[in-house]
């Protein structure tokens, strides 16, 4: 009977000599601080810390899709602002006719008659200084949308800014204007051929009406204001209120509007999306169990 071998373990080393010697390094003398004949142009610029665009030579200007990104941010936050502000000027101008209701047959308390005054004029207020926001903040995202839109379709805006700058301001004109520069921009953002006619989605032929109703029923309600007599001021108010509400709506669909633009000239990156993890399911049924079968093996 043969004996089993035992476990051999082989190991290969290199013969002498097959590779240099290291040699040790060499220790060299400090020397002192390096000098140089003239002051050396490396290193950082002798200012305080700040944006590295903001320095000049330093850095580069952001590119349009962050600029249309930073100011669809701005823009949103104003008109989202605006649309709350909007919403409470209604409710302060219904709550003023129900003030002139109840006082056909009853007199009102003074101090209800303050609380309903300061609350219409300071909505008022608040909603008109945030709308002059909103309109800024809007345009100057639009000057920047157009630009990027430009660039990614191939070919540039209709109109230059210095001619759309005082067709978006003008009452009136604004409202037909407005519309078609939107058109304009939605068809570049979409990479459509240059000379197809615009033709807008639901979404903006919806933010158009609500634009023109907006405008429509502001001017109705100043226009309103003088006419004389008790039932007209009560008409006025239900007036205001209407023009309030549209204004919400007009905030509302606008910045909707912008963040869809926004999305098709700035895709958002999937990478930088946080990815979501399932915890449970609500509302679903049992699947129950399912009987062993007699023929398995346990």
């Amino acid at each position: 009977m043969r004996r089993p071998l035992p476990p051999l373990r082989w190991e290969a080393t290199p013969p002498p000599g097959a590779y240099p010697v290291p040699r040790p390094p060499r220790r060299v003398r400090y020397l002192g601080p390096p000098a140089y004949r003239s002051a050396p142009r490396w290193g950082f610029p002798a200012l305080a810390w700040r944006r590295p665009t903001l320095i000049p030579g330093v850095g580069d200007a952001p590119s349009p899709p962050v600029r249309v990104r930073t100011r669809a941010t701005l823009a949103m936050t104003a008109l989202w602002t605006l649309g709350l502000l909007s919403l409470l000027a209604a409710g302060a101008e219904v709550f003023r006719y129900a003030l002139l209701v109840r006082a056909r047959t009853s007199a009102l308390d003074r101090d209800t008659v303050v609380l309903s005054d300061t609350l219409v004029v300071t909505s008022a207020t608040l909603a008109v200084i945030c709308g002059l926001w909103a309109v800024a903040t809007t345009l100057w995202w639009a000057f920047a949308a157009r630009r990027a839109a430009g660039e990614q379709a191939g070919y540039l805006p209709a109109r230059p800014d210095w001619q759309l700058l005082p067709s978006l301001v003008v009452p009136g004109v604004n409202l037909a204007v407005a519309g078609s520069v939107m058109a304009e921009l939605e068809h570049a953002a979409l990479s459509r051929p240059a000379g197809d006619r615009p033709r807008p989605t639901p979404l903006l032929r919806a933010w158009w009406l609500v634009l023109t109703l907006c405008g429509v029923l502001f001017a109705a309600a100043i226009l309103w204001r003088f006419r004389s007599g008790v039932q007209a001021q009560a008409d006025g108010v239900l007036l205001t209120a209407a023009s309030d509400l549209a204004a919400a709506a007009t905030a509302v669909m606008t910045a909707l509007v912008v963040a869809r633009l926004t999305g098709l000239l700035v895709p958002v990156d999937p990478a930088a999306v946080p990815r979501l993890r399932l915890l449970r399911v609500a509302g679903a049924p049992d699947p129950g169990r399912r009987e062993r079968p007699a023929t398995a093996r346990r």
